[in-house]
């Protein structure tokens, strides 16, 4: 009996992708934490200032969410068992949910695994092939996969351009439902939106209003309730999707709007439906880093005040830090060859700052992405900045 030949590795493609990615400068190890996400960290073996985290106050840490997280182990276990419309609701979660509604001043919240699964599944929900969506051109992937997986329109105006914006709204008149997106804050510049302008445009057009405000809630507005709160902006944006893994310092997203948008994704959002709840610890910790915000305002502004002298310190040095208004600040050095290898040599010299170039940012505008936190000392800081200015130096890119 003849056997046939074996056949080609369908994968083999993969091979060569990987290969391009290293001919690129773009091939990446992941970096390993070895003990807390702390202002210092062990990364692979080594101590190192710690600006890549989204730890923004420090809270991954706080004895206030281990203890939270512990007691709900001890009395609920480690897990729900569940999805949430099965039997994986526990009172835990709607207490999260009241909390983080009343905390961003709307009617009602859903919680979801992740800020991406939030983004993703309510954009994808509430959206259909016959609508239009309209979208800042650097909004985070997860609102650009869920505006994919609605089979809306999309249409993509030039970033933070609400003059753009506007024509595109007067263009589109005809078109039922239209959904205006736009991240609060940018995640790779460190940018805020120009949210009155935008919000303004988006209700005399009669669109719905939403915004991602991921990298601004526990950093702007007051007691860091985001950029609707920064901008007093309350009852006039429809949708407001957050995180709970940056500056809350745990795990998870949230969506809080109208209590029929929650009842809404209750029944529609596939990440909700489909997804195990959040494990009893989880919960237990948003819920206290919550109370922290409220309880412990002076560690926003150690935030703000870590991040004013660190921004003055990369302008003194003569970096390029692009339009970055919140502790978001790229050191831009065009390409990425020559990102990754600064921060490969900032991170031998004590400083963790990730490299990043295309696809996560355009060609040409590649960057160190820098996150100063509250818990950074102000002479880590001057440390930082001392070993960012020698790596710079000695790779020869500093203007």
């Amino acid at each position: 009996m003849n056997r046939a030949a074996p056949a080609a590795n369908p994968l083999a493609f993969l091979d060569e992708a990987l290969d391009q990615l290293r001919a690129d400068g773009l091939y990446r190890r992941l970096r390993v934490l070895d003990g807390e996400q702390a202002h210092t960290a062990r990364f692979d073996g080594r101590d190192v200032i710690n600006l890549s985290s989204n730890n923004y106050l420090g809270l991954t840490t706080h004895p206030a969410l281990r203890e939270a997280a512990i007691r709900a182990v001890r009395d609920l276990g480690a897990g729900s068992g569940s999805v949430r419309t099965i039997a994986g609701t526990m009172e835990l979660h709607m207490e999260l949910e009241r909390r983080i509604a009343a905390f961003k001043h709307t009617e009602a919240a859903v919680v979801f695994q992740s800020g991406f699964a939030a983004n993703a599944g309510t954009v994808a929900a509430i959206l259909g092939k016959e609508d239009l969506i309209l979208s800042d051109e650097l909004n985070h992937a997860s609102i650009i996969d869920g505006a994919r997986l609605s089979r809306a329109a999309i249409k993509v105006f030039p970033h933070r351009d609400a003059a753009a914006l506007g024509r595109l709204l007067e263009e589109t008149a005809s078109v039922k439902r239209r959904l205006v997106i736009t991240d609060g804050v940018f995640s790779m510049d460190g940018d805020i939106a120009p949210l009155r302008e935008i919000a303004a445009l988006a209700r005399e057009h009669g669109a719905i209003m939403m915004v991602d405000d991921a990298h601004s809630s526990g950093v702007l507005g007051r007691n860091g309730r985001g950029t609707i709160d920064h901008f007093d902006l309350h009852g006039q944006v429809d949708i407001q999707v957050g995180t709970l893994s940056k500056a809350i310092g745990v795990l998870g997203g949230y969506v809080c709007g109208s209590k029929n948008l929650i009842e809404f994704l209750y029944h529609r959002a596939r990440p909700f439906l489909f997804s195990t709840s959040h494990p009893p610890a989880v919960a237990a910790a948003c819920l206290a880093a919550l109370d922290v915000l409220e309880r412990e305002p002076e560690r926003i502004e150690r935030l703000w005040s870590n991040t004013k002298r660190f921004k003055a310190g990369l302008k003194r040095l003569g970096f390029d830090t692009g339009a970055s208004e919140t502790p978001i600040t790229p050191i831009l050095v065009g390409e990425a060859e020559t990102a990754m290898k600064f921060s490969d040599l900032a991170f031998e010299r004590g400083v963790f700052a990730q490299g990043i170039g295309f696809p996560t940012v355009a060609k040409g505008r590649a960057r160190l992405r820098t996150i100063v936190t509250a818990t950074h000392g102000e002479e880590e800081l001057d440390r930082a900045l001392e070993i960012l200015g020698d790596a710079v130096r000695s790779l020869g890119i500093l203007r």
